[in-house]
């Protein structure tokens, strides 16, 4: 496994509080930073674009003042969405390279260009992907790191387990990797290390957050659901996402609307995306395991206090070495 030089000795988790579209602000990544976690946003939920640049700004003051204090601050990054149908690529990408963002994540695209605009400044690549195949075709384009959304993932995700997903992505990538899909609490992070990730990637779970830019009521529409509650459907953007069926239900979609193979092709005005991502709201599995809302310093005190006891937990014994104790 290979964790890249500037997460060595800035974080008190393995973790990256993942980009979520129409939830993580500035606020959000501040918190995380500040707790010892990796934060992360999408360029896209600052509009205008103009906006990102006062965003990075917020970011960097918080970052600095950390480090008068001599505190630790963790690494902060940008999500850019690579697809064709986003016409502010090249506007943000120019504020990500001016502020030297530490590293950035691509999504639903081809990577290369953005690599070599960020190599530039020595910041860092990460490309999120739901098969082994995109894998491949990141790591040719130079990216210094594998983001695997595997199967449970809220917003956009794949159906692989990841228990297959990580170990096949091992076999022929020995650098970073970041696993993501129903991780919320410590033991989730300490799993996807065991399985292989230098990373653990969570996003739900940062939702259910003071700090993060969602309304209260979706929020405790992620404390009430189950896994149960979580649809995997096209029907929002074409492209296949989990959402929490209660707020497609209140949305007006029916069970039938919401069979795969129905959606329409990619929006192409990502406006009208964002009113539809505004009114359903997107969650993994891992709500089986949130039951409140805290402030993120608390939370991440929780998963980390849950991560040691992880650590701390002794193998379990296989066939033909049984704990005598248990046969008294």
């Amino acid at each position: 496994m290979s964790l890249p030089d500037i997460f060595h000795g800035a974080l008190r988790l393995p973790v990256i509080a993942a980009p979520m579209f129409l939830v993580s602000g500035p606020e959000l990544v501040i918190a995380c930073c500040r707790a010892g976690v990796a934060g992360s946003l999408p360029a896209l939920n600052a509009r205008p674009a103009s906006q990102l640049d006062d965003w990075l700004r917020q970011v960097e003051l918080a970052r600095d003042d950390a480090e008068s204090a001599q505190k630790t601050f963790a690494p902060y990054g940008i999500n850019l969405i690579l697809h064709a149908s986003n016409p502010r690529l090249r506007e943000d990408v120019e504020i990500v390279v001016r502020h030297h963002v530490p590293f950035v994540i691509t999504s639903l695209g081809h990577p290369g260009s953005i690599v070599a605009a960020v190599h530039e400044y020595g910041g860092l690549v990460f490309a999120d992907v739901i098969h082994a195949h995109h894998a491949r075709k990141a790591i040719e384009a130079g990216v210094d790191g594998i983001i695997a959304v595997a199967a449970g993932a809220g917003g956009h995700a794949g159906v692989q387990s990841p228990f297959s997903l990580v170990r096949e992505i091992r076999e022929f990538w020995d650098g970073c990797l970041i696993l993501g899909g129903a991780i919320s609490d410590g033991y989730g992070v300490r799993a996807a290390e065991v399985l292989g990730a230098d990373l653990a990637y969570l996003g739900t779970r940062f939702i259910a957050t003071a700090e993060a830019h969602a309304q209260s009521e979706y929020k405790q529409m992620l404390i009430d659901a189950r896994a149960q509650d979580v649809v995997y459907t096209d029907a929002i953007s074409g492209a296949n996402a989990n959402f929490l069926l209660p707020s497609l239900t209140a949305a007006g979609y029916t069970r039938e609307s919401l069979q795969p193979g129905v959606g329409k092709a990619v929006l192409k005005d990502l406006a009208e995306e964002a009113k539809a991502w505004r009114d359903v709201w997107s969650a993994g599995h891992g709500v089986a395991n949130i039951h409140d809302a805290p402030d993120v310093a608390t939370l991440v005190e929780r998963l980390h206090h849950e991560y040691l006891t992880a650590c701390a937990t002794p193998a379990l014994r296989g066939p033909g070495n049984a704990d005598d104790s248990r046969q008294q």
